[in-house]
């Protein structure tokens, strides 16, 4: 299970090591349900994130269109620069702010 923190406005969760479709249905719901509290900014920490599946980059697409639909950001933070080149070979890095360590 992912693990979060929070304060009133913004909210950090840490994946893991896989954003796949084992984990999917459970980071969905915490990002819905954060968004749905009032929560405006949530980053995704991707530190020691490594590998990203297509149900993975559903995800973050919907959880991007879920942030627009109530005014809210989703950041992605401490990327790896495996991940950071995946972000940007699919264009995803356009959509939500992509902040790598370094």
């Amino acid at each position: 299970m992912p693990k979060e923190s929070r304060s009133a406005a913004k909210k950090t969760i840490k994946p893991g090591k896989k954003i796949t479709a084992s984990i999917v249905e459970s980071l969905r719901s915490q990002i819905q349900t954060s968004f749905n509290l009032g929560v405006k900014e949530i980053t995704l920490d991707f530190n020691g994130v490594e590998t990203i599946d297509s149900k993975g980059l559903g995800l973050l697409i919907a959880a991007y269109n879920t942030s627009n639909d109530v005014g809210g950001k989703l950041k992605i933070k401490n990327a790896s620069e495996k991940i950071c080149k995946f972000l940007n070979s699919t264009h995803l890095d356009k959509y939500f702010e992509v902040v790598s360590p370094g």
